[in-house]
């Protein structure tokens, strides 16, 4: 009598092979693909804690070279977000002296260029404010990833400056950018940041989010930048 039991093919332990093979990065990358909309409601939600304690200090000192390479954050940011740069010395390319920022805040086109009041046209904002993460997590943090926080180039843009200023420390409920056509990008990378810091958000804050990805529900998390 012939056993009952068989070899398994060679396609088939191959495919055994392929289910119990370790990821690859990039497929790890795919993988972990999110919806804004569905990391939102995966964010715990609580009202504000106080602002007690907060100062711009507890974040470390601005733009410090957190990454190591000779540039300071700020630097590093006008480089990854303007365009037609040049640079105060041509051999370390760290301090730019000019450039052209295609402002997603706004939609405009603008001209920066260093000096002391020249260039306030174009700052670097924190897409989720110090004050906001202080009062929805950040409060609890050790100095070292407050400073992690506070250089990460994920929740930096360069945008109009004006806009930086009205901005303030609003949170979706009290701020949108005026470019109507960036505000799905822009709840996604704040939506982003929290998860990736653990912040929570308020219920305003909340449904807020939840307004603008109703126009977009497939609008995906950002990467790091």
């Amino acid at each position: 009598m012939k056993s009952v039991f068989q070899r398994p093919s060679l396609v088939s332990t191959f495919l055994v092979l392929a289910l119990l093979a370790p990821l690859s990065q990039g497929q790890l990358v795919n993988a972990s693909e999110k919806k804004a909309i569905e990391a939102l409601n995966q964010l715990d939600v609580k009202g504000r804690a106080p602002k007690t304690g907060y100062e711009r200090a507890a974040f470390g000192s601005p733009w410090s070279d957190v990454d190591r390479n000779g540039c300071d954050t700020r630097n590093d940011i006008l480089l990854r977000d303007l365009r037609s740069v040049t640079f105060e010395n041509q051999r370390d390319k760290c301090v730019i002296i000019s450039g052209i920022l295609r402002d997603l805040y706004s939609g405009e086109t603008i001209d920066f260029i260093r000096g002391r009041s020249s260039s306030l046209a174009v700052q670097i904002d924190h897409v989720v404010s110090l004050s906001n993460a202080w009062q929805t997590g950040a409060f609890g943090w050790g100095s070292v990833k407050r400073k992690e926080f506070a250089n990460d180039p994920l929740n930096l843009q360069a945008v109009k400056g004006s806009l930086n200023s009205q901005k303030g420390d609003g949170d979706a409920a009290t701020w949108l950018p005026p470019n109507k056509s960036y505000r799905c990008a822009y709840v996604a990378r704040q939506i982003a940041v929290k998860s990736q810091y653990a912040l929570w958000v308020t219920p305003p804050e909340k449904r807020a989010m939840l307004r603008i990805l109703s126009g977009c529900p497939n609008q995906e998390l950002p990467g790091r930048q």
